[in-house]
């Protein structure tokens, strides 16, 4: 079964030197966890920009994507970008 969703996602860097770059996943959108540490693998597209990863989901409850630079093409915190997650595809 191949489930996808689209939405728009504020980006956030978490502190310190080589901090990460997130998209929070609106939690009714939230793919279920299948993997260990709360990961889901996808299919994720950015402003157009597609590869493969995983969401996170954090013991907050709160799923996060990813972005990185590449894919981000000069967005950062504070930016809002348009996504879509497939998951589903195994």
């Amino acid at each position: 079964m191949n489930h996808g969703v689209e939405f728009a996602s504020t980006l956030f860097r978490t502190d310190g030197k080589g901090g990460w770059t997130f998209a929070p996943v609106p939690e009714h959108l939230a793919p279920p966890v299948t993997e260990g540490w709360g990961r889901t693998p996808v299919v994720a597209t950015v402003d157009g920009r597609e590869w493969k990863t995983s969401v996170w989901r954090e013991r907050s409850g709160r799923t996060l994507l990813p972005v990185p630079k590449n894919i981000r093409a000069g967005k950062e915190h504070g930016d809002v970008v348009q996504v879509t997650l497939r998951f589903g595809l195994v």
